[in-house]
């Protein structure tokens, strides 16, 4: 993209109201208001319209939708304009106020620039790290998840704390995070003045790991002790991490006994979180603790049925949304996937949804589905067969009378699921791909070994893909 300044002025911004109306009008107004609305104008540089995005979501959405269209109108408003550029984030355009501070000095007076945070920056910067698609209107409301979604309400709407923190818990793709972004979307929209900070757990230590290094831990506590809410994502994320623990361990303590809310979302429950100090775990059990199963078929259409709703211009049969609902049962997120491919094959190519045209453009999904086991219920199967508990498969011990079954666990993860080394490493205790490939390699070089043992291995693989 070209290097110019970015220009800004009133007819640019007329041009952009224009083209905003136009691509209003032919998506519709669901799509828009997902999309669109929270696409915003950073200004022309060079030839290139310059737009921004909350988050890499979005733009992935925008680009593959409607960039040549977005383009196109763009053009037709602006004979200079030859391309568009979509970016991630905050605008860089906003200047960061000062104020100027007289100070005396040898009689004189010098001034001295002091930046002074601003709250539409700070508002931003807030809005970017949340998904604008994950409210409480967008999420379907099941069996398996009516619980969760309605203490997320609670605590979302009440204007005193009621329970002390939310727990939420459950496998990958299940709405634990969706329902997270819907509070803090609730709380920043119904509840101006209300400090609300959300964030992976990660991030936290991040964070914390940055305040340390650079000896500002006064001002890392002083961020996260002030808010009115605290989220906090993936809490098993910090597993095994103990100066981190430490610190959340207080910040949970002190926001708690302040009266202000704490959400946390884990794949597990808080007593089943190995790898975290007991009396942390015993504060994250202290308030309400709401699991979210596995979506049923009724769940899994009505999502698909909301889903398919928001592009009018489409028209998917029911028969294939049925279809999707029967064949892809992993998690929300596949389900949703799957759908939204079928939707952008129809828009790119200009033919319409069939279920033979379904069928054919996800047929390496079905085929996965059709074999879908999870390391999840890789580790139940493992410790049924050697009579260990599942919560060693996370655990620290290393007694081979548990490494080993542990070690098989990886190997059959590695051969039956789709996720990297990473990935399952995470699922076993938040360990090093390079420990997964250790216990990969060991398993292989034992099965070429030992003919018993390479039997009770594939009479496991055999077990888990039938």
């Amino acid at each position: 993209m070209a290097t110019n300044a970015l220009i800004l002025d009133q007819a640019v911004e007329e041009q952009w109201k224009r083209v905003r109306g136009r691509l209003r009008a032919e998506l519709g107004e669901a799509a828009f208001k997902t999309w669109l609305r929270p696409l915003s104008l950073d200004g022309v540089a060079g030839g290139d319209v310059v737009m921004r995005v909350p988050s890499g979501n979005m733009k992935d959405w925008v680009l593959s939708r409607c960039g040549e269209r977005l383009k196109d109108l763009w053009c037709g408003e602006n004979a200079g304009i030859t391309g568009i550029a979509i970016k991630v984030g905050q605008t860089e355009r906003r200047a960061v106020r000062r104020e100027v501070v007289p100070v005396r000095r040898d009689m004189g007076m010098v001034a001295h620039d002091h930046p002074v945070a601003d709250p539409v920056e700070e508002a931003d910067a807030f809005a970017a790290s949340l998904d604008p698609r994950f409210t409480f209107d967008n999420f379907v409301v099941g069996k398996t998840n009516e619980f969760a979604h309605a203490a997320a309400r609670r605590v979302a709407e009440a204007d005193s704390v009621t329970f002390n923190p939310l727990f939420l818990y459950g496998g990958v793709g299940l709405g634990k995070t969706h329902l997270m972004h819907a509070i803090a979307w609730h709380v920043r929209s119904k509840k101006q003045g209300r400090k609300v900070l959300y964030m992976s757990a990660e991030k936290f230590m991040y964070k914390f790991i940055r305040a340390l290094r650079y000896k500002d831990t006064m001002a890392f506590k002083d961020q996260f002790r002030a808010v009115d809410v605290l989220m906090i994502d993936d809490i098993q994320f910090i597993a095994g991490k103990d100066s981190t623990q430490e610190e959340f361990f207080h910040t949970f303590n002190a926001l708690v006994d302040q009266a202000r809310q704490v959400v946390i979302s884990g794949d597990r429950s808080p007593s089943d979180l190995d790898g975290m100090e007991e009396r942390l775990r015993s504060r994250l059990g202290w308030g309400l603790v709401a699991d979210i199963h596995p979506a049923d078929y009724e769940l899994r259409l009505g999502i698909l049925q909301a889903k398919a709703a928001q592009f009018p211009d489409v028209a998917v049969p029911p028969r294939v949304l049925e279809f999707l609902a029967h064949k892809v049962t992993s998690n929300v997120r596949e389900l949703e996937g799957a759908l939204n491919r079928v939707l952008a094959h129809c828009q790119l190519v200009g033919r319409p949804v069939t279920l033979e045209s379904t069928q054919d453009l996800l047929r390496d999904l079905l085929r996965a589905q059709d074999r879908r086991v999870t390391i999840e219920e890789i580790q139940k199967k493992v410790a049924e067969h050697f009579n260990i508990r599942l919560a060693d498969m996370v655990s620290a011990r290393k007694q081979r009378a548990i490494a080993r079954p542990r070690q098989i666990a990886m190997y059959l993860a590695k051969r039956l699921t789709s996720r990297s080394l990473p990935e399952i490493g995470r699922k076993f205790g938040g360990r090093d791909h390079t420990t997964v490939m250790h216990g990969v390699k060991k398993v292989e070089e034992l099965m070429a070994g030992d003919p018993a043992f390479a039997e009770d291995v594939e009479l496991l693989e055999r077990m888990l893909e039938s």
